[in-house]
């Protein structure tokens, strides 16, 4: 409750934007339709989740079974699971990336859409504070294994929050293919706001830019994707691999330790899982050749006893 309280406040530090609604197109509104009626169908994530992300499944199809997806990004529940916006520690990370040598990118990439309604950052009112972060991830794996960003051809992404990253990566590379796993209620959320963006994407694999997957059996067939192992394949997962129920994390192990650029960021614990331990064992899974690389995420983790870190495998 108290959270919730503060995290409502510091969204007036981004006065008056905060109070402004989103104006919703009628092309948002059948969008909204379709994914209602996509809903109804049988498909569903029959894995097991963790206490934390079955409440938050629960509420997403709420929204979706009442249509009230504009603004979505000004929910408190959403904004508690994936959409940081007002935080301090971002200005930290603005700074970093425009002192960057690739401010240009970077400044290209942070611009934000009106879609969800979301929460202009206080400091710098073209981008949010989740995108900022999004971004910059995509700066530290950059820097941390030396990968040009632009010829990363495809990318599978465990767990992907709201769809900002495959936003982010079309303005990099608009062929890019990009595969998300995520619970269906989840995905149906991605599939609205990249719908809304014009963006090509499908729920299942149906030959779209966009694949969004709920059924790990449909996940398991990426492996078999022809020219999709090899280093121009990145695996990526913001506090989402690390927030799963360590039986699902053993399901998809073996498609993960398959690839060779590897981005994931976690938080110490989560839900009496320690993950220090977890990854530090998952690191050693790899082929010996690969890099692994631990990296603390300092802005984040000032006066914060549950530490943030992000992980590397690169060639």
């Amino acid at each position: 409750m108290i959270q919730n309280i503060l995290r409502n406040l510091l969204t007036y530090l981004s006065f008056p934007q905060n109070l402004i609604l989103e104006n919703v197109s009628v092309k948002q509104k059948k969008i909204m339709s379709k994914v209602l009626i996509m809903s109804k169908k049988n498909i569903t994530f029959k894995e097991k989740k963790l206490k934390t992300h079955s409440i938050f499944s629960k509420k997403v199809l709420e929204l979706i079974e009442k249509k009230k997806l504009n603004d979505f990004l000004k929910k408190p529940f959403i904004q508690k699971m994936f959409f940081v916006h007002n935080r301090f520690y971002i200005v930290i990370l603005l700074i970093e990336l425009f002192l960057s040598k690739d401010w240009i990118l970077w400044k290209k990439l942070l611009k934000e859409s009106k879609i969800g309604g979301p929460i202009r950052f206080f400091c710098y009112r073209n981008s949010s504070g989740n995108k900022i972060r999004q971004v910059y991830h995509l700066k530290k794996l950059s820097e941390s294994t030396t990968i040009n960003l632009k010829k990363i051809k495809n990318i599978i992404e465990i767990g992907g929050g709201y769809g900002c990253m495959p936003l982010i990566f079309n303005k990099i590379n608009k062929n890019i293919n990009y595969y998300i796993f995520d619970t269906k209620e989840v995905c149906l959320l991605q599939y609205y706001y990249l719908k809304a963006h014009n963006l090509s994407v499908s729920c299942g694999i149906q030959n779209k830019k966009i694949s969004l997957i709920s059924n790990i059996n449909e996940l398991k067939k990426i492996s078999k994707i022809k020219n999709l192992k090899n280093n121009n394949t990145l695996v990526l997962s913001n506090w989402a691999y690390s927030e799963m129920p360590i039986s699902l994390r053993k399901k998809i192990e073996k498609l993960i330790l398959g690839f060779e650029l590897i981005l994931m960021s976690f938080q110490s614990t989560f839900e009496n899982i320690d993950n220090k331990i977890f990854f530090k064992k998952f690191s050693k899974k790899f082929k010996k050749d690969l890099r692994k690389k631990f990296l603390k995420i300092k802005a984040m983790n000032f006066l914060n006893s549950n530490k943030h870190f992000y992980f590397f495998i690169y060639k």
